[in-house]
């Protein structure tokens, strides 16, 4: 491979056998190397190439700046992200999740620890993506001597949970996706005077369903079916209960973000509190 421009030391952009320019990385790679000189293949240890040339632009202004060892931890937590989450991420997440880290660790050097309000409710409805962050803080303290949590636990899950969406409107959704997870489920436990099972499988039913439909409200879309005024009129009278509560929800979508909740929306929802509570 050929240089194309180097970027410190350790970093290089570089143009493949292919004529595909790709950012290689490895102790001493680029050191004294000007354009068109060929590279020592036995110094580079990674090579990264991001199809989409803004995020490949951001990538490499990032390695300019942060340590070799902190771009290592975040390649290493989203290799381990690919395997505990199973889906597939956008190429944004190689530069958040660095940065992010990077700037974490300086923080925690300087003694300033961040307080994350949803830490327990992003715990609870993303368990996979949590379960993430907690190994990245794991691996984050052992290799630069620092000593995150879980309130960074939960703001590295938020990137992997914004990640998860190739649509650029749906990322950086999260937080608020959390609040109306968490607004919706408290209704229901109020309306019904009750606490759930959080491991039971009704209750992973009705988080899911919540997810997606708190992913609705915010983009202003609905259900594409057409709408079953005869099956929702049925379900009215035979889950009464359930109806109202369901009918709670939509009044507070309507005044908290506008959003009318159609009848096939107050369907689903009115079938997956009735799953949830039916042995109450």
């Amino acid at each position: 491979m050929k240089v194309k421009r180097t970027l410190n030391n350790n970093a290089a952009i570089a143009t493949n056998h292919n004529g595909i320019d790709v950012l290689v990385m490895g102790p001493g790679v680029a050191f004294g190397k000007q354009p068109n000189d060929s590279l020592d293949m036995k110094k580079v240890e990674k090579t990264l190439f991001l199809k989409n040339e803004s995020t490949m632009n951001k990538f490499t202004d990032l390695v300019i700046d942060v340590p070799m060892e902190q771009i290592n931890i975040a390649e290493r937590i989203i290799n381990f992200a690919k395997m505990k989450i199973g889906k597939k991420f956008n190429e944004i997440i190689y530069v958040n999740l660095t940065d992010h880290i990077h700037m974490a660790i300086q923080r925690a050097k300087d003694g300033i620890l961040l307080n994350n309000p949803m830490k327990w409710d992003i715990a609870r409805f993303y368990p996979d993506e949590f379960a993430v962050g907690k190994k990245a803080v794991e691996v984050i303290n052992n290799s630069e001597q620092v000593t995150l949590g879980d309130d960074e636990a939960a703001f590295i899950a938020i990137h992997f949970i914004n990640a998860e969406s190739e649509d650029s409107a749906q990322q950086n959704q999260a937080y608020e996706i959390t609040k109306i997870i968490k607004k919706c489920e408290s209704i229901v436990k109020d309306f019904f005077n009750t606490e759930f099972d959080e491991e039971s499988l009704n209750y992973y039913r009705f988080i899911t369903n919540l997810k997606f439909f708190a992913q609705r409200v915010l983009e202003n879309k609905h259900y594409d079916d057409e709408e079953d005024a005869d099956l929702l009129n049925t379900l009215e009278h035979r889950y009464a209960e359930p109806y109202k509560c369901a009918k709670k929800i939509k009044d507070f979508i309507f005044e908290k973000y506008n959003f009318t909740i159609t009848s096939s929306e107050l369907l689903y929802l009115t079938v997956h509190i009735r799953r949830l509570v039916k042995n109450l």
